[in-house]
């Protein structure tokens, strides 16, 4: 009996601690086990309108976003709470996280769209159905803050993610073909984020979109990323995502050097920039501070240089007019001594 009872005892021990490991593999909360494509969209489609962070200041400026997504050749659906506002929050944390809900749930819209980022999505996350959005996989864009929803909807559900556009101006040639490349006539092999075309000439070259090598060599990973603040303050929360292996891209805005700095070594201090197999940054606009300062390259080659890995800076991802669209989740190629960026599969299906 008592022998019999020691190897009870013994399994029981086994099992627990297989648990305790397959818990503690988990513990970043990235639990999808697949990549879930979307349906790539077509003209004629129809696009849901929704506000999940801040909302625009006049109710024009929304059918000024619809108009924009007309003119892309689609039909627009507009979410019930679209103008509604509660301060710096277009609604309420249920009203937001509603509207992302009830878009995955109608069958007859095909993606959704941001009408722009602004501040909010971490706290509609909890109200997020990913049950419902992995069983409707469909184009979910935006960028800046609308980072939050698209981390945590890949961590959760594995749905790739459109870092791209919101609808608050309209599209450049560079960003309508860019646009076009990933999320309408996909191929695999796909450059994306490279400068837009500039025309050099006796005393002129490209100033204002250069990219630079901070640190050389090749990697390939899945892509993970978007604007750095959002990705910190996922940090220690079941929306965390799982950097192990990943191409990291990164931008922002309104962030003064030292803030990034800070945002970066948070990251470092945490072992992620550790893990990932490569960084592709995008742009920092409107970092401008005053007093002595590091400058945005020297902060990146600081935190970033000694790692190992390739990283390069100056993809056109981020608050910018011209604009590449970054599929999370798809696996990529990061050439830092070509300074290109390569997705090697496509985003939709």
């Amino acid at each position: 009996m008592n022998r019999r009872l020691a190897i009870k005892s013994l399994v029981a021990a086994t099992l627990a601690g297989s648990i305790s490991s397959a818990q503690a593999e988990s513990s970043s909360g990235a639990v999808a086990t697949k990549i879930l494509k979307p349906r790539r969209l077509s003209q004629g489609d129809t696009i849901g309108l929704i506000a999940p962070a801040s909302n625009e200041t006049e109710d024009e400026d929304i059918r000024i976003a619809a108009d924009i997504v007309e003119s892309l050749g689609f039909r627009v659906r507009l979410g019930e709470h679209i103008f509604t506002r509660n301060l710096y929050l277009a609604g309420t944390d249920q009203q937001r996280a509603d509207d992302v809900n009830n878009m995955f749930a109608q069958d007859d819209v095909d993606a959704i769209f941001c009408v722009r980022g602004g501040y909010g999505t971490p706290r509609i996350l909890p109200y997020l159905d990913y049950d419902l959005i992995a069983d409707n996989p469909k184009i979910l864009m935006g960028f800046s803050d609308i980072t939050g929803i698209l981390t945590a909807i890949h961590s959760k559900t594995g749905m790739v993610g459109f870092h791209g556009s919101v609808l608050r101006h309209s599209f450049s040639e560079y960003t309508l073909s860019e646009f076009k490349k990933v999320v309408m006539h996909p191929t695999s092999h796909t450059s994306i984020g490279a400068p837009p075309p500039f025309e050099t000439g006796e005393g002129r070259v490209n100033a204002a979109n250069r990219l630079t090598r901070i640190a050389g060599g090749k990697a390939r990973g899945p892509l993970l990323g978007g604007n750095l603040s959002l990705i910190c303050s996922l940090m220690g929360t079941e929306f965390e995502p799982d950097f192990r292996g990943r191409i990291l891209f990164l931008e922002d805005v309104n962030e003064a050097p030292y803030r990034i700095d800070r945002l970066l070594t948070q990251l470092w201090l945490a072992k992620k920039l550790s893990e990932v197999a490569g960084i592709a940054f995008g742009k920092f606009t409107k970092t401008e501070t005053d007093g002595n300062t590091f400058s945005i390259e020297e902060v990146l080659r600081d935190r970033c240089s000694n790692l190992g890995i390739p990283v390069v800076r100056g993809f056109m991802i981020g608050h910018v007019a011209d604009r590449t669209v970054v599929p999370i989740g798809i696996e990529a190629e990061l050439n830092a001594d070509d300074t290109t960026l390569t997705l090697l599969d496509t985003a939709v299906v």
